[in-house]
C-alpha cells in the first residue's frame, strides 16, 4: 500500500533524528574516551612522579641507616670527637627528610600513599632523634637535637614503620603507572636491638678524658729581652695580662683562671682576680684580667691558675713568673 505524503516526510524526520542521536552519542564517547586518557595520563604521570622522588627520598634513609650500621659497629675504634662529628652529621640530615616528605604530600594520590609516607617519615625522624640523642647521653657528648616528639622506645618504633611502610609501598602497583617504591630498611635499629652500647660505653678511645691547659700569655707593655720565667717591662703604670686557655677534651668544660701579684720589694700593690668561662668542645678561650698597678723598679712574683681538669698531657695549668719593672729614667 502506497505511503502517503505526511507518512514519508514523518519516516524521513525519524531517520534524520536517528541520524543526530547517533552522531551526539559517537561525539560524547569520543570526549569521555579522550577525557579518561587524558585523567588516566596524569595520574600515570603523577604516580611516576612520586615514585622517583619517594624513592630518592627512601633511597637517602636506607643510606642513613646503612652509615648509623657501621657508626655503631665501628665507632669504638673512633676518637671521641670523630665519632660525634659523624652522630652530628647523620642527626643534621634528618630535617631534610621531613623537607622532602612534605613536598610529596601534594596532589593526593590513590590510597593517599603520599599522605602515609609524609606521617610515616615524621615518625622515623622523631624515633632517630631519640635514638642519635640516647647515643650521645651514654657517652657523655654535648648534644642539643630535641626530637620533634617524644618517642618511648626508638627501636621498637622504627621496626614497625619498616613494616607498615613495606605494606603500604604496593599502594600504587596496580594504579595507572605500574610504579614501584622502594622498601625502608632500619638496619642500624636491629643492630642497636641486638648489641645495645656496650662495645661503645666501653671503648677507651669514646670516653671522656677531661683535660685543660694555658695555651698562650699576653703582656702589654710587651716585655724586654729577658731569662725564661722573667718579665722584664719598661716604667710604666699598669700592665695588661692575657691568658689564653684551651679545653683538649670533648665536652663543654667550666674553667676558673685565678691571677696573684705579690709585691717583693714593697713598690707597688698586690693584685688578685678570679674568673670564670665554660669552654665548649676542643674550644680556646681568651681572660683579659683588670690592669695591674705598677711601679718603677718594682719586682713581684705573678701566678697564673686554671682549674676545672687536670692539665693535657704535656700542658700545664699554673704559669708562675717574676716581674720587674725597669727603674724610672728620673731616678
Amino acid at each position: 500500500m502506497a505511503r502517503t505524503r505526511a507518512q514519508r516526510r514523518r519516516h524521513t524526520l525519524l531517520i534524520t533524528l536517528a541520524l543526530a542521536v547517533t552522531l551526539i552519542v559517537l561525539f560524547f564517547a569520543r570526549d569521555v574516551s579522550r577525557s579518561a586518557h587524558r585523567a588516566a595520563s596524569v595520574q600515570r604521570s603523577e604516580n611516576r612522579s612520586f615514585a622517583a622522588l619517594a624513592n630518592t627520598l627512601l633511597t637517602n634513609e636506607n643510606s642513613f641507616n646503612g652509615r648509623l650500621d657501621q657508626l655503631f659497629s665501628g665507632g669504638a675504634t673512633l676518637s671521641r670527637s670523630v665519632f660525634a662529628a659523624r652522630l652530628n652529621q647523620l642527626d643534621q640530615e634528618l630535617s631534610n627528610w621531613i623537607t622532602a616528605a612534605d613536598q610529596l604530600r601534594r596532589p593526593a594520590l590513590d590510597h593517599l600513599v603520599n599522605d602515609t609516607l609524609y606521617k610515616i617519615t615524621l615518625t622515623r625522624v622523631a624515633a632517630f632523634q631519640t635514638l642519635l640523642g640516647d647515643v650521645a647521653n651514654a657517652l657523655g657528648l654535648p648534644w642539643n637535637t630535641v626530637p620533634i616528639d617524644v618517642v618511648i622506645d626508638p627501636v621498637a618504633t622504627l621496626e614497625a614503620t619498616d613494616q607498615r611502610w613495606n605494606v603500604e609501598r604496593y599502594a600504587l602497583v596496580n594504579e595507572p603507572g605500574l610504579v614501584h617504591l622502594d622498601a625502608a630498611n632500619s638496619s642500624s635499629a636491629k643492630y642497636y636491638a641486638a648489641h645495645g652500647l656496650t662495645a661503645l660505653v666501653d671503648a677507651p678511645s669514646l670516653a671522656l678524658v677531661r683535660a685543660i691547659s694555658i695555651a698562650a700569655v699576653h703582656v702589654s707593655p710587651a716585655p724586654l729581652p729577658a731569662p725564661t720565667g722573667v718579665l722584664l717591662l719598661p716604667p710604666v703604670g699598669s700592665v695588661k695580662i692575657g691568658v689564653s686557655v684551651v679545653n683538649a677534651s670533648y665536652d663543654s668544660q667550666p674553667v676558673t683562671l685565678t691571677i696573684r701579684v705579690t709585691p717583693l720589694n714593697n713598690r707597688g700593690v698586690a693584685f688578685a682576680q678570679t674568673m670564670k668561662a665554660t669552654l665548649g668542645p676542643l674550644e680556646a678561650y681568651a681572660f683579659v684580667p683588670g690592669s695591674i698597678l705598677t711601679a718603677a723598679s718594682e719586682r713581684a712574683r705573678v701566678v697564673l691558675t686554671v682549674t676545672g681538669a687536670q692539665a693535657a698531657s704535656g700542658k700545664v695549668t699554673t704559669e708562675t713568673y717574676q716581674m720587674e719593672m725597669s727603674p724610672s729614667g728620673n731616678s
